[in-house]
């Protein structure tokens, strides 16, 4: 097929906008998959997808319509994800702007934008739920067309779910997406969009071919990592797997090789022929680097091996995620994991419980910190435990992101104080149209962990939505945490804070374990403190049976040397009692109040 009649195309937009049931529609109209095989979200193939209605990993898909090769890439919109989705927008010239009418532009939204107008794509806006009664299209099509310019009824008004003006996207790709442009002839250069490691085939290379073709049967190099492999099968999906002779520019398809391992095959690499090697790399290459980070320790020290094992099984088809042994004097032996996000830890965590049968006690997220010795090294240390003695440390630097919100005018003095109360500092504000503004600011990581998305969505009745990205290191006032125990230090539980912050998270964290830790048979103490200084301090009163049940009579001393009694016991139990902590104290700071 000549490149003129083949079309490359993504969907992109906010989470839950309806995006995979708009490729359900689009997989239907073009007879790709037969009805009595189709089924909701059928490219999302995860059962944690299905469960909880959400895109984790893109997914592409080879239709053909009218005589032309239409090439879909389904992407993620949660903002964890957001790098598969820059990935996805090289290897496409158009892309087709998903806004639901109900709920109008959002922040996913607007990122979204921003990386197709960078991507230089052809936008094709859609209106998607316009069937439901909420839905406010007249509203919702002003703030699409003041995003991105352009007349009101250049947008396509949609319903997924009923498939009501759907044929017309198919047109509008067809008529007004460019084609690929790259020559056959040239040293043949492919993108790696994606890739995962299959148990039976090895790594499997989703990729767009920009020059050239890659062949069953050729040998293939890395241009970053400079690995080599051999090409075991190319093919299209359709959308399962099916095998072709070779993949010709402009096409997009998978590429079975012999690797062992996804991190020598990255995303955003470049795949090039041995024999005949292209020199210029495909343009937006870059390492993926987590930024949020949490210790996994097994429930018992006996499933240590079984945890490894398939956290090192999980990183072969997940390139984001990292891992260094961790060892705890309370919890053991363990690993400290890396994640580009709160949801991407959520979906590694659950997965392995599922999937591998593992019971496992999760430490509190943090993220990494730039610490610079008073000899003039800079370390990078990614938990509070790993900080040096304070004579030791000359400067700390916490990560600061770049976010922006967008919510309802009417509640931007609410999403004001949110973004101060963070620690952030609020830079610009904008409005989409008279009922939208979009809030720009920055604020440390570190604060935004926890609950920030929470906070937003009471802050704003639930009509906020926020993205961010990162961008530098500043040094702050900052300290560690530390947390004792019955007098114990419990490294797991240490934080990294700013100074003026210190004390209202340490009387927090301190209350919240007292819910958590349960009663002993004598008095636990829980404290709080930055180097030898105790700020905050909780009790947990001790289960005290009452010894003088069975005296009757006689004088008040035999009372009193029987509780004198029990009192010794208490204090000899305190001194060599052990308190059993439980697995949700390690994340107590992920509690809500």
């Amino acid at each position: 097929m000549t490149q003129e009649q083949i079309r490359n195309f993504c969907i992109i937009a906010h989470i839950d906008h309806g995006k995979s049931t708009l490729a359900d529609r689009l997989l239907e109209l073009t007879g790709t998959v037969e009805k009595r095989q189709m089924k909701a979200q059928i490219l999302d193939r995860m059962d944690l997808e299905q469960e909880r209605g959400i895109t984790i990993k893109l997914a592409p898909v080879r239709m053909a319509y009218k005589g032309y090769e239409l090439n879909l890439i389904d992407t993620p919109g949660h903002v964890d994800f957001s790098y598969e989705v820059s990935r996805s927008l090289e290897a496409v010239e158009g892309a087709i702007l998903v806004v639901d009418a109900t709920q109008g532009v959002q922040a996913q939204t607007l990122a979204n934008v921003y990386l197709a107008l960078a991507a230089n794509l052809k936008i094709i806006p859609v209106l998607n739920k316009i069937d439901l009664p909420a839905a406010d299209v007249e509203r919702v099509g002003k703030e699409v067309t003041s995003l991105l310019g352009g007349k009101p009824e250049d947008i396509l008004h949609v319903s997924a779910k009923t498939g009501a003006g759907v044929e017309e996207i198919l047109k509008s790709m067809i008529e007004d997406v460019p084609p690929p442009e790259g020559s056959a002839m040239a040293a043949s250069r492919a993108l790696i969009f994606d890739s995962y490691y299959d148990d039976y085939r090895g790594v499997i290379l989703y990729v767009r071919v920009v020059d050239g073709g890659i062949s069953n049967g050729n040998s293939i190099k890395m241009l970053a990592t400079n690995a080599t492999g051999v090409a075991l099968e190319v093919g299209a999906l359709r959308p399962d797997m099916t095998p072709l002779h070779k993949l010709d520019a402009g096409e997009i398809g998978y590429i079975v090789t012999n690797l062992k391992s996804t991190r020598e095959a990255k995303v955003g690499d470049t795949v090039t022929l041995s024999d005949n090697p292209a020199i210029q790399q495909l343009p937006g290459y870059k390492d993926v680097r987590p930024f949020v980070y949490a210790g996994f320790f097994p429930d018992s020290n006996e499933n240590y091996q079984t945890l490894k094992d398939a956290i090192e099984k999980l990183a072969l088809s997940d390139s984001a995620l990292q891992y260094v042994p961790e060892n705890s004097m309370v919890l053991g032996f363990g690993l400290r994991l890396g994640f580009l996000g709160l949801l991407h830890m959520d979906i590694v965590r659950e997965r392995l419980e599922r999937e591998y049968g593992l019971e496992l006690i999760i430490t509190n997220p943090s993220t990494d910190y730039l610490v610079t010795l008073t000899s003039g090294q800079e370390i990078s240390i990614r938990s509070a435990a790993e900080l040096p003695d304070a004579g030791q440390v000359a400067q700390i630097k916490e990560p600061w992101i770049k976010g922006e919100i967008v919510c309802p005018i009417l509640y931007v003095g609410s999403v004001l104080n949110l973004i101060v109360s963070s620690r952030g500092l609020q830079k610009h504000i904008s409005y989409v149209d008279a009922q939208l503004a979009v809030i720009d600011f920055e604020a440390p990581l570190a604060n935004l962990l926890t609950d920030f998305y929470d906070q937003l969505k009471s802050a704003t009745s639930g009509y906020g939505s926020f993205n961010y990205e990162l961008q530098d290191y500043r040094a702050e006032d900052l300290v560690r945490l530390d947390f004792y125990i019955a007098t114990d230090k419990v490294d797991a539980l240490s934080v990294m804070v700013h100074r003026i912050e210190s004390e209202k998270v340490a009387r927090s964290t301190v209350k919240k374990l007292k819910d958590v830790i349960p009663r002993q048979q004598f008095k636990v103490s829980l404290q709080a403190a930055i180097g030898g200084k105790f700020i905050s301090r909780e009790d947990i009163s001790a289960f005290r049976k009452d010894v003088t049940t069975e005296l009757y009579g006689g004088d008040v001393s035999r009372k009193k040397k029987v509780l004198a009694k029990q009192k010794k016991g208490k204090e000899r139990m305190k001194r060599f009692g052990k308190v059993d902590i439980p697995a949700e104290a390690f994340a107590v700071m992920l509690r809500r109040d």
